[in-house]
C-alpha cells in the first residue's frame, strides 16, 4: 500500500497520464472518420450503424469492468484496457466494409469503457487517500488529451494516411501505457474509501442500508448522464445552430464547440479549488445553474458572439459534474458504482444527439438545444435534494 505522499504522487502522475491518453486516442480516432469512410465505401446510415459498434461495446464492458475492478483490482484493469484501446485504434483502416468496421469498433468500444471505469475507480480511492476533491484534474486532462489529440489529427490529416495516424497512436500510446503502468502494477491502491453513506445522511442510530447506498449511486449517475447528453448535443449540433439559425460563417460555427471544450477544460482544472471553496452540493448545485443559463443564452440568444459566450460558459458549469457524479458513486460503492454511473453518463452521451435531433425536426434547433438547459437545472436539483448524501 503506498505509504506516503511521494507514493500517492507518483500514483496520481500516472492515472493522469492514462486520463489523457485516453482522451487523446479517442479523438485521434474521432478526426479520421470521414477517411475511414471513404475507405469503406459506407453510406452515411451504414456508418452510423458500424458507430454505434463504440457505444455498444463501452455500455457492455462497463459492468463487467467493475467486477474484474472489484476481483483483481483497478491498477492491472486499467493497464490491460489501456493496451486493448492502443492496439485497437490501429484496427479501423484495416477493414474495408461497414461490417467489418463495426466488428473493430466493438473492440475499440470495449476497451473505451473499460478503461474509463477502470481508471475512475482507481482515481477515487485515490482520492480518498489524498482526502482532497482532485478528481475534476484528471478529467481535465482526458479534455486537454482530446484537444490536442484533434488539433494534431487535423494537422497530420493531410499528410499520413488513417493506418499511419492511427499506427502512431497506437505505438505513442503503448510507450505511455510502459512508463506509467509500472507506476500502477508496482504500488498496490491506496486503502479502499468508506462505501457507506457519511453519518449525517442517515438518521441518528439507523443501521446503513446498502440499498439506499446503490439508490444514490443511481442518483448520482443520474447527474451525470444530464452532463453527458449537453456534451454530446453541443458536439453535434452546436456547431449547426450558429451555421443555420444565426448564419455564422464556417469559421466562427466551427469555434462554438471550441469555445464550450475549452471553458470545460479550464473548469476542471480548477475544480479542485473550487470544490475545496465550495463544497460538492454547492458546485454542482451552482455548476448545473451556471449551465441552464449559459444553455438558454446560447441556445435563444440573437448573434453569434453571444451564443459564443453561451457556449463557454455552459462548458463552465458543466464541467466539474460528472467527476463530482464519478467520485460520489465510487465512494458509496466502489468499482461497481463507478460502473454505473458511468453507464448512465455514457448513455447521456448517446441519448442527447439524437434527442436534439427529433426535437429540432417537431419544433426548431434552438428550441431543442434548451433541453440542455432544463437537464443542467434538473443537475442543479439532484444536488439540492442530495446535498447532505453529497457532503462537503
Amino acid at each position: 500500500m503506498p505509504g506516503d505522499s511521494r507514493d500517492l504522487s507518483r500514483l496520481r502522475a500516472a492515472l493522469t497520464a492514462f486520463f489523457a491518453l485516453d482522451g487523446f486516442i479517442f479523438a485521434g480516432w474521432v478526426v479520421r472518420i470521414p477517411a475511414i469512410k471513404q475507405q469503406t465505401d459506407a453510406s452515411a446510415g451504414d456508418l452510423g450503424l458500424a458507430l454505434l459498434g463504440v457505444s455498444a461495446g463501452a455500455v457492455v464492458t462497463m459492468t463487467l469492468i467493475g467486477r474484474l475492478c472489484r476481483r483483481y483490482g483497478s491498477h492491472p484493469v486499467t493497464v490491460v484496457c489501456a493496451v486493448l484501446l492502443c492496439l485497437s485504434v490501429s484496427l479501423p483502416p484495416l477493414t474495408h466494409s461497414a461490417p467489418a468496421l463495426g466488428a473493430v469498433l466493438l473492440l475499440f468500444g470495449a476497451a473505451y469503457g473499460g478503461i474509463n471505469v477502470a481508471f475512475n475507480s482507481a482515481a477515487v480511492d485515490l482520492v480518498a487517500a489524498l482526502r482532497r476533491p482532485v478528481m475534476p484534474t484528471f478529467h481535465a486532462a482526458f479534455s486537454l488529451g482530446g484537444m490536442i489529440g484533434a488539433g494534431l489529427g487535423g494537422l497530420v490529416a493531410g499528410a499520413l494516411s488513417p493506418l499511419r495516424h492511427l499506427l502512431g497512436l497506437t505505438l505513442l500510446g503503448l510507450l505511455v501505457t510502459a512508463v506509467a503502468g509500472r507506476t500502477l502494477l508496482r504500488q498496490e491502491p491506496p486503502a479502499p474509501a468508506d462505501r457507506s453513506p457519511s453519518p449525517r445522511a442517515r438518521p441518528a442510530g439507523a443501521a446503513p442500508r446498502p440499498t439506499a447506498g446503490r439508490g444514490l449511486v443511481v442518483v448520482f449517475g443520474l447527474v451525470a448522464l444530464c452532463t453527458a447528453y449537453g456534451e454530446g448535443a453541443m458536439a453535434d449540433w452546436g456547431a449547426l445552430h450558429l451555421q443555420q439559425d444565426l448564419a455564422a460563417p464556417s469559421g466562427a460555427a466551427a469555434a462554438g464547440y471550441a469555445c464550450f471544450a475549452l471553458a470545460m477544460t479550464v473548469g476542471r482544472a480548477t475544480g479542485t479549488a473550487l470544490l475545496e471553496r465550495l463544497g460538492r452540493a454547492r458546485t454542482v448545485i451552482a455548476g448545473g445553474s451556471v449551465a441552464a443559463a449559459g444553455m438558454l443564452l446560447g441556445s435563444l440568444a440573437p448573434s453569434v458572439w453571444a451564443a459564443l459566450i453561451g457556449f463557454a460558459v455552459t462548458g463552465l458549469g458543466l464541467a466539474n459534474l460528472f467527476p463530482v457524479a464519478v467520485e460520489r458513486a465510487g465512494a458509496l460503492t466502489g468499482p461497481s458504482g463507478v460502473a454505473v454511473a458511468s453507464t448512465l453518463g455514457y448513455g447521456g452521451m448517446l441519448l442527447g444527439p439524437p434527442a436534439i435531433g427529433f426535437m429540432a425536426d417537431w419544433f426548431s434547433l434552438p428550441t431543442a438545444l434548451t433541453s440542455v438547459a432544463a437537464l443542467a437545472a434538473v443537475a442543479a436539483v439532484i444536488g439540492l435534494s442530495t446535498r447532505r448524501a453529497m457532503g462537503g
